[in-house]
C-alpha cells in the first residue's frame, strides 16, 4: 500500500466503485466528502486503515489542499443534479473542478482525473451542461495532462435512473417520461470506474473520453426494457416539453419559496433542457476502445438489481416455474 489516491466525492454512486477498485489494486484511498460519518461504509473496501473517509468541502481551498497533500493521484467525482443553497452548479462543477486542478498542479500530483458528462457545452442553455464544460476548460487550463471522462447516463445497483422509474412502476399504471424520443447510451458504473482507475494509474493518454455502453436507445425504449425486467405492464406516456417546463418551474419555485426545506428531486427546468438533447457518444470521440475496455450491456446487468420491483420480488422465478408445472 505505497501509493495514495484522493477521491473527491468518493462515497457517491461512481466514486464508491472507483474507491473499491483502487483499494483492490493496493492503493491507500482517501474518500473526501462533506459528511465522513455518512461514508463509513467505504472502509471495508480494503484492509483496516486502507480506505478512510475524510472531511472536505470542495468550495474551500484549505479543505481541498489538506486532503490532497501527499497524493499520487486525484480523482474528482463531485457533481450535482440540482442546486441547493451554496452548492450551485457554478460553485461545485465549475469553480470546484478548477480548484482541484489548480491545487493538484501546485502540489505536483502526478495524475488527475475529472469526471464530467456527455453533453458538456459552454454554449448550452442548461446550467448543468454549461458548468460541466466550464469545469473541463478550467481543469485543462491548470492541468493540461488531465484525463476527463464524460459518461452518458450511468446505470448500476444504486443508480437513480432505472431504480427511480422501476419504483414508479410499482405505484401507478402510467409511467410519465419527458423526452421519450431522446436517445441515451447507458454505461455501467463499474466500467466508468475501471476507466478512472486506468487514468489514475497513468495508463490512459491525456484528453477527453466519452463513455457510452454498447446499447443506444430512446428513453421510451429504455423504459420498455426496464418494464420487461420488472415484469410489469405500464402505459408509457410522453410528457410534452412545454408541460415539463411548467412542472419543473413550479417545483423550482417551491424549493425557492421554502428556502430549501423542499428539495426539488422530482424535475427541474434545467433537467428538462437536458432531456431535449440526445445523450450519446459523439462521432470520432475517444472512448472505451482507446482504453481497452469492453463496455457492459444493459441486459446483462438490469435483472441483477431490478428484480426487487417485480410483483413477486425474489420469488418471481419460482412462481413462474410453479405455473409451468400446473400447466403440465
Amino acid at each position: 500500500m505505497g501509493k495514495l489516491v484522493t477521491i473527491y466525492g468518493g462515497s457517491g454512486f461512481v466514486g464508491r466503485y472507483i474507491a473499491r477498485r483502487m483499494a483492490k489494486d493496493g492503493w491507500r484511498v482517501r474518500v473526501a466528502v462533506r459528511r465522513p460519518n455518512d461514508a463509513l461504509f467505504v472502509r471495508p473496501y480494503g484492509v483496516p486503515g486502507q480506505v478512510e473517509p475524510v472531511l472536505c468541502n470542495i468550495r474551500d481551498d484549505a479543505s481541498v489542499r489538506a486532503v490532497m497533500t501527499g497524493a499520487d493521484a486525484v480523482i474528482n467525482c463531485v457533481g450535482i443534479l440540482n442546486r441547493s443553497g451554496k452548492n450551485t452548479f457554478d460553485s461545485v462543477q465549475a469553480q470546484g473542478a478548477a480548484r482541484v486542478a489548480r491545487i493538484a498542479t501546485e502540489l505536483a500530483v502526478p495524475h488527475l482525473v475529472q469526471m464530467s458528462a456527455i453533453g458538456a457545452d459552454p454554449a448550452s442553455d442548461s446550467e448543468y451542461a454549461r458548468s460541466k464544460a466550464e469545469g473541463e476548460a478550467a481543469v485543462l487550463a491548470a492541468y493540461p495532462t488531465a484525463v476527463i471522462l464524460r459518461p452518458s447516463v450511468i446505470f448500476g445497483t444504486e443508480d437513480q435512473f432505472f431504480n427511480r422509474f422501476a419504483g414508479m412502476s410499482t405505484l401507478s399504471p402510467v409511467l410519465p417520461v419527458v423526452g421519450a424520443d431522446t436517445r441515451f447510451q447507458p454505461v455501467y458504473v463499474d466500467d466508468v470506474a475501471q476507466a478512472a482507475v486506468l487514468a489514475a494509474n497513468g495508463q490512459a493518454a491525456p484528453g477527453v473520453y466519452e463513455l457510452g455502453g454498447p446499447d443506444v436507445a430512446s428513453f421510451r425504449e429504455l423504459m420498455q426494457k426496464m418494464l420487461a425486467v420488472v415484469q410489469r405492464r405500464r402505459l408509457i406516456v410522453n410528457v410534452p416539453f412545454f408541460v415539463a417546463r411548467l412542472m419543473g418551474g413550479a417545483f423550482d419555485l417551491l424549493q425557492t419559496l421554502t428556502v430549501g426545506l423542499f428539495e426539488n428531486k422530482t424535475l427541474t427546468r434545467d433537467q428538462v433542457r437536458n432531456l431535449a438533447r440526445d445523450n450519446v457518444v459523439a462521432d470520432g470521440a475517444m472512448g472505451f476502445a482507446q482504453l481497452g475496455i469492453t463496455p457492459t450491456s444493459i441486459d446483462s446487468v438490469l435483472p441483477e438489481y431490478l428484480w426487487r420491483y417485480r410483483p413477486s420480488g425474489q420469488y418471481a422465478a419460482i412462481k413462474n416455474s410453479a405455473k409451468n408445472l400446473k400447466k403440465a
